[in-house]
């Protein structure tokens, strides 16, 4: 199985859609906002007016199914957009739009209607119909085509690699399908679906803020610039993987898969055994998908206990600079950290008090907060305060949460009237900690 090397080409767009293509139910939805169909409207008319003899738009990457059909690997977004605006032209043969969507694509797809219909009807019969027959003959793609699924996402990941990058989190999408080739296409519809409907904004924050650093920090690593090239943090053990280290790990994952479906839980004092840990590596394939959507789920279970805790403390987390948006996120961070190792119901009133402490030192010591400045608190590097307490490094080493309690935090020196204009987390600090003001 390879690269079809006669299926290699330039191709127009009126051939390309003139093939049996089909969307894989691994397919993210349709999302194009109605500025980048109208984009690709006055980008494709400029070069029509302008008599360009080839017009080229991107590449298409195409996964050839034993039957004849090809799967839409890469070049989805376009390639629908293209046959929203042909919809448009009058030309209603749109085989691409026939295809299942969810609410969300449905949505997409009728306001890029409605958008590119009125740039269209700005233009005269004759002027349409120019315009169509330059779309369908004139504009191109370069066509990549494979009869193996998985090395049409390792094109996949090399284009994407290049040029514009893509999100990692869509990266890891990709190399996590791979590691999930023998498994049910209901069981990938299921997963695709539920990662594909959270906000993509939400994804890149989850990864870049909040699980990234903290996979480093506690093992005293630099957490900072997040990106494509980084994602191995998260690519897990793959499936091949025997050695003892990997094999303990999938059996663990087997085992409390098989307890929580077993509905054993009189064994233990929980109803639903927690499958992942930020400290230990996440299994690839399926796992990747629900390991992101539980600290998801978590990371917002932290921030709302954080809300309801300081919601009678005034302004006890500031968030009218960057600074401060910095210092939150390091105090959500720590507290998550602390949820995964011993369970949100151990975020009690004395270890939010800690936590928000250890945080919030920083930000009395500090008259401007940037990114490495908070990389090197979390390492125990920072010069000004808690010099030599890695917050993270230390909980990843408790056995029990009482520990935290046990931890003696030193009272920060006052930066550039902070008491004033951080009264509020000054009063709490002092209040809880028994530090003089």
């Amino acid at each position: 199985m390879a690269l079809l090397k006669d299926e290699l080409t330039i191709i127009s767009i009126g051939d390309l859609l003139s093939i049996d293509l089909t969307l894989p139910s691994y397919q993210r939805p349709y999302r194009w906002k109605i500025s980048s169909a109208n984009t690709l409207f006055i980008d494709t008319f400029e070069a029509y007016k302008n008599s360009v003899e080839e017009y080229r738009l991107g590449t298409v990457i195409l996964h050839k199914n034993s039957s004849g059909t090809y799967n839409i690997v890469d070049g989805q977004q376009r390639i629908t957009t293209l046959s929203i605006l042909l919809y448009s032209l009058g030309d209603k043969k749109q085989k691409m739009l026939e295809e299942t969507y969810s609410q969300l694509s449905n949505d997409a797809i009728v306001n890029n209607f409605r958008i590119l219909s009125r740039r269209i009807n700005e233009l005269n019969d004759d002027e349409q119909n120019k315009y169509k027959n330059y779309l369908l003959e004139q504009c191109t793609m370069v066509q990549i085509v494979t009869d193996s699924e998985q090395e049409a996402f390792q094109f996949f990941d090399s284009q994407n690699t290049r040029g514009k990058e893509l999100a990692p989190h869509d990266l890891l999408k990709s190399y996590h399908l791979r590691e999930m080739d023998k498994e049910s296409e209901d069981l990938k519809v299921q997963i695709i679906n539920q990662w594909e409907n959270i906000n993509a904004n939400i994804l890149k924050d989850l990864f870049s803020i909040y699980l990234y650093p903290l996979t480093q920090w506690y093992m005293l690593r630099d957490g900072l610039n997040y990106s494509s090239t980084k994602i191995d943090s998260f690519k897990g053990i793959k499936g091949n993987n025997i050695y003892n280290f990997s094999l303990y790990h999938k059996a663990s994952n087997l085992y409390v898969e098989q307890f929580n479906k077993s509905g054993n839980s009189e064994l233990l004092a929980s109803n639903h055994l927690n499958q992942f840990q930020l400290t230990y590596p996440l299994i690839a394939g399926k796992r990747f998908f629900n390991y992101s959507l539980h600290y998801k789920n978590l990371l917002e279970k932290v921030q709302n206990l954080i809300s309801n805790f300081h919601s009678n403390e005034g302004e006890a987390i500031p968030d009218r600079r960057s600074g401060d948006i910095y210092i939150k996120q390091l105090y959500e961070s720590v507290a998550l950290f602390f949820a995964d190792r011993f369970g949100i119901e151990n975020l009690t009133k004395s270890v939010l008090q800690q936590l928000y402490t250890w945080s919030y030192s920083l930000r009395l010591s500090m008259y401007a907060v940037y990114p490495q400045t908070i990389n090197k608190y979390a390492n125990g590097l920072h010069e000004r305060v808690n010099e030599g307490l890695a917050m993270f490094s230390v909980i990843s080493q408790m056995s029990d949460p009482e520990e935290l309690k046990l931890i003696i935090l030193e009272q920060p020196e006052i930066r550039e009237n902070n008491d004033e204009r951080y009264k509020e987390s000054y009063k709490l600090l002092c209040e809880w900690n028994g530090w003089y003001k």
